[in-house]
């Protein structure tokens, strides 16, 4: 996933999409309301790469959320955020221009600024002794940098710490938005009974593609509810009350680049490159979260009420699953929450043998399927 940057003014809003009305409330109120207790001079030294996209934004709301502690941070953007400012847990910080030398010092740098910058930037990160979590698909096929899920593989990043004086740092890749929602849900199963074949449709949020996208959205669906004809620049056609194959380039295989992510990240995270995964995205106008519907099949049995009990005792799940009042999850509901829900969860009427599952899946894609993800992978490291 690549952010898009919004336009900002001098001193810079920080803002999240409402779960209950999907308006814009600014959350550096919220961060200068109380006393955090992240900043500690024993802490590590931070950098926020790519910090005025909508996952930039996001990362400084997870690290405020979770406490995590620092000594200091760098927040890093391209050339034309630079000298332009932000307000976080009290403090102002000046936005600079990221460049090679901004890692001098740093033991930890959360990137999310596309795939070309993290090419250019993480290596030289890492040259300077920084550990980086890179949220773009630049380095997350590379065999050498664990790919991480911290509920799913923590064990890939074991001998991974934070520099020592004179040392090299690492590179850690953050999955796919939509790899690390559905695997949070089929691994606890996988654990269990062994996935051999898993069939993903997605329903893909706008926040996908960034805050722009969002904006976008936001003002497709003012323009045709007032009978005009509705702004497509970031996607080229209609969004509002439409829905579209993911905009991803396609492949020469039929598939495009979202669905080959999901196929080739799952098969390196499970550390099986024999599991069968078929994949197709697609782009809903949902302001922000994602959902997926997932069919699994077991090289074992696996009845749904086991399934239902291992999914309630995993972690970071949250099971909604009410057949009777039709109660199942949403992407409004998951909206600014941690914890991915999943629901539908019934037997496969077409497998054999209770071989087959059906489960439901929404998680927030900014969230869970990126900044949250990046900032437990760097939780690891304290």
């Amino acid at each position: 996933m690549q952010a898009s940057t919004p336009v900002y003014r001098h001193h810079l809003p920080l803002t999240r999409i409402s779960s209950s009305s999907c308006r814009r409330v600014s959350s550096a109120s919220r961060w200068r309301s109380t006393v955090r207790m992240g900043l500690k001079e024993d802490g590590p030294s931070l950098a926020v790469v790519g910090v005025t996209g909508a996952v930039g934004q996001e990362f400084l709301q997870v690290l405020s959320d979770r406490d995590f502690p620092y000594r200091s941070i760098r927040m890093l953007a391209s050339l034309r955020s630079a000298g332009r400012h932000l307000t976080f847990e009290g403090r102002e910080y000046e936005i600079e221009e990221l460049v090679p030398e901004s890692f001098a010092g740093v033991d930890i740098a959360l990137f999310s600024a596309g795939g070309s910058v993290s090419r250019e930037m993480a290596p030289a990160a890492v040259q300077r002794g920084a550990v980086v979590v890179d949220n773009s698909s630049a380095f997350r096929m590379d065999p050498n940098v664990p790919l991480i899920i911290p509920e799913v593989n923590p064990d890939a990043m074991a001998h991974i710490t934070l520099k020592k004086k004179g040392k090299e740092g690492w590179l850690i890749a953050n999955p796919n938005c939509s790899t690390i929602i559905c695997l949070m849900a089929a691994t606890p199963l996988h654990r269990h009974a062994k996935v051999v074949r898993m069939v993903v449709s997605t329903y893909q949020a706008a926040s996908g593609a960034g805050a722009a996208a969002m904006e976008e959205l936001e003002l497709q669906t003012r323009e045709v509810l007032d009978g005009k004809q509705p702004t497509c620049k970031i996607f080229k056609q209609q969004y509002a009350f439409n829905l579209f194959s993911h905009n991803a380039p396609v492949l020469s295989n039929g598939y495009n680049e979202e669905e080959m992510k999901l196929v080739k990240e799952t098969r390196k995270i499970w550390n099986d490159k024999d599991v069968k995964v078929t994949a197709t995205c697609i782009r809903v106008p949902v302001m922000r979260a994602h959902a997926e519907s997932v069919n699994l099949q077991f090289e074992r049995p696996l009845d749904e009420d086991t399934a239902r009990q291992i999914l309630k005792e995993a972690a970071g799940l949250v099971v909604v699953d009410y057949r009777a009042s039709n109660l199942f999850p949403t992407p409004l509901e998951v909206s600014n929450k941690d914890d991915v829900a999943v629901g539908r969860i019934r037997q496969d009427l077409s497998q054999e043998g209770n071989h087959g599952l059906e489960i439901f899946v929404c998680g927030d894609q900014i969230r869970k399927g990126a900044a949250l993800n990046a900032v437990q992978i760097a939780e690891k490291l304290l």
